[in-house]
């Protein structure tokens, strides 16, 4: 079983919606993880949309690299620029991959209508259901490209 993680800045949104899609979509392939460069809680918002799409996050909650269980992954995938320039180092082969996804809260810090606040968190959250269900093909040809 790979052990991924998922690292973004605050571990508040994005990092837990790729989280959440992972378990629901490859629990039994993939042993997954998300953390943040530091923790913000777990945006409320993403619980919502990701509630609205079939997956529970409510039960997740944010933590930093050191707070993880484990340190070894076979793969971290950073989800924004700020995690990518910040990574940490990862002991051992680790498949390094980025891909980068706008950050809700920060695109609807002060949106005039909550509803159309909310369109924002559910395109990304579609965008990176999306993502994940090409991550075992996405991961697959990475190891391939470095093997060789």
């Amino acid at each position: 079983m790979k052990r991924v993680l998922f690292l973004c800045t605050g571990n508040a949104c994005r990092s837990q919606m790729a989280e959440g899609w992972t378990r629901k979509e490859f629990g039994k392939e993939l042993d997954v993880f998300s953390a943040g460069m530091i923790k913000h809680g777990l945006d409320p918002k993403a619980v919502r949309v990701m509630n609205e799409a079939g997956v529970d996050i409510s039960g997740q909650f944010s933590k930093t690299v050191d707070e993880l269980p484990v340190q070894q992954f076979d793969a971290v995938i950073t989800l924004c620029d700020h995690a990518n320039e910040s990574c940490p180092f990862f002991p051992g082969p680790v498949q390094r991959l980025h891909e980068s996804f706008d950050d809700p809260p920060s695109l609807t810090a002060n949106p005039g209508d909550k509803e159309s606040g909310l369109d924002v968190y559910r395109r990304v959250r579609d965008e990176i259901r999306k993502f994940v269900q090409e991550l075992p093909r996405i991961l697959d040809e990475h190891s391939r490209e470095h093997a060789s």
